[in-house]
């Protein structure tokens, strides 16, 4: 049989299940924001991130001799709990709501309490001894505390995404390095070009992965700057003298993270540039592996009427009809994931936008598009990495052959013959098929077997020197 006790707010009295440990106020976000479905329980790291933020606030206030040493034990004691990962399933708030993350922080500060009653010893919901916002809320408004705990979990998970990037990029580069002496045709739009290397194709897609794990820690670098103590509009009203330097400095020793007071509490409470250069830097990040993705389908496309120059881990069956076929699978759904990021940086850039005067309420949606993007991302280069480019291999008959047959191949051949004269050979071997060794050797004369066997010997193929006559 349910037991419920009695809990009101200035709107009036709700009965809560006596089990659990969320009181009213997130009550009434349940019932006001059915919106994704998705509880902010789904993001662990924001729900250590505020068991962080509430026990770092309750040190200061204690430091400060605002706070009874006995409420601000039992808050540090609950917060522990949070931040060893316990009552995830109290969190029970939809990640997207109004009221700019209100909602969110008194979860946490109404669950925080009455954990904290349990420790002193009292029921839930006696807040005459431990209070959700005179207590666990106190030198705090969620326009601080929320957006801390924000930051403190968007730290930890632009780290994991640099962690799979770094995998990613070594991934690569150790194919670079598998297939340096495989000779093959590079092209441009989508023509033949001049000849390169498999391996230095592999490398370059090293490189660009690289230079987005540099342009994401300097991203990650702007979250560190905080507003906390700036409680609701960055006035630091109702906090007392040298709060917001002393919590701060306590978030920092608490979990390692360098985060650092804002300059300017005002414009750092409404201001969310952050987040826009975040998004900014994984939408680039996304854009670029789905281009790569793109390379590699194209890449291992046929198996007989395509590129095929390599080959990707068969992973499963592609067609319910077509017997034999198998798709390309791993980059399609990471093409998907990117074209989901870019989709969650055209939220976050209207959100941000949104903001008016000394606050943007729209975190909430902020948060939510950053934190599935980053997930998503991870998941989806994690994918990449384990189920697609370590198990890559070449075909090298086949790409040395369409060296050797492509018209691309008198590029090399100006330095000696000249602009015009090449053009003609590869005119002629474009409208007659034949090759560009019969027009130029055999029938025209145009250079001797032994300077066409050093121009095209495969040495100077994989790296070219220039040759002249």
């Amino acid at each position: 049989m349910n037991t419920f006790r009695k809990e009101h707010d200035f709107l009036g009295e709700k009965d809560i299940p006596n089990e659990v440990y969320y009181g009213i106020q997130t009550l009434r976000a349940l019932e006001n924001f059915n919106i994704t479905g998705i509880p902010i329980s789904k993001e662990p790291l924001l729900i250590q991130a505020f068991g962080y933020v509430k026990k770092a606030a309750a040190l200061a206030n204690l430091e400060c001799g605002v706070l009874d040493p006995k409420i601000a034990e039992a808050i540090c004691k609950a917060c522990d709990k949070l931040i060893n990962g316990e009552y995830l399933d109290q969190f029970v708030t939809d990640m997207i709501q109004g009221g700019a993350g209100t909602s969110v922080n008194m979860n946490a500060n109404e669950v925080i309490a009455n954990i904290g009653l349990e420790i002193m010893g009292h029921p839930k919901g006696a807040y005459q001894y431990l209070h959700p916002n005179n207590h666990v809320n106190f030198s705090q408004s969620t326009n601080d505390a929320y957006p801390t705990a924000f930051r403190l979990a968007l730290y930890v998970k632009i780290g994991k995404v640099i962690s799979v990037l770094n995998s990613l990029q070594q991934a690569f580069g150790q194919k670079g390095e598998e297939f340096k002496e495989v000779l093959k045709m590079g092209r441009t739009q989508l023509q033949d070009a001049v000849p390169m290397t498999l391996g230095a194709e592999f490398h370059g897609y090293s490189t660009t992965i690289k230079e987005d794990i540099l342009r994401l820690e300097e991203a990650r670098a702007l979250i560190c700057e905080i507003n906390m103590g700036a409680t609701a509009i960055g006035t630091s009203i109702n906090a007392p003298e040298g709060y917001p330097e002393i919590v701060t400095r306590h978030l920092a020793e608490l979990t390692g993270i360098p985060v650092v007071l804002a300059e300017d509490l005002i414009e750092a409470t409404c201001d969310t540039g952050a987040y826009v250069q975040v998004s900014g830097v994984l939408k680039r990040t996304a854009i670029k592996i789905s281009k790569i993705c793109n390379d590699l389908r194209l890449l291992s496309s046929g198996p007989r009427a395509g590129l095929n120059e390599i080959n990707l881990p068969r992973m499963q069956p592609g067609s319910s009809i077509m017997p034999g076929k198998v798709n390309p699978v791993i980059p399609e759904v990471v093409n998907q994931t990117a074209y989901y990021v870019v989709g969650a940086d055209v939220t976050i850039t209207m959100a941000a936008e949104a903001g008016q005067l000394q606050l943007n309420v729209m975190e909430p949606v902020i948060a939510y598009s950053l934190f599935s993007s980053l997930s998503y991302l991870q998941n989806a280069c994690n994918t990449l990495t384990e189920k697609c480019v370590i198990g890559i291999t070449a075909n090298e008959e086949i790409c040395k052959n369409m060296v050797m047959n492509s018209i691309g191949i008198v590029t090399s051949l100006n330095p000696i013959l000249g602009y015009e004269t090449v053009s003609s050979i590869a005119k002629e071997a474009l409208q007659t098929g034949k090759s560009v060794h019969q027009i130029t050797v055999i029938e025209r004369n145009l250079i001797e077997q032994s300077k066409w066997d050093e121009i095209f010997s495969i040495e100077n193929l994989l790296n070219p020197k220039f040759i002249a006559s």
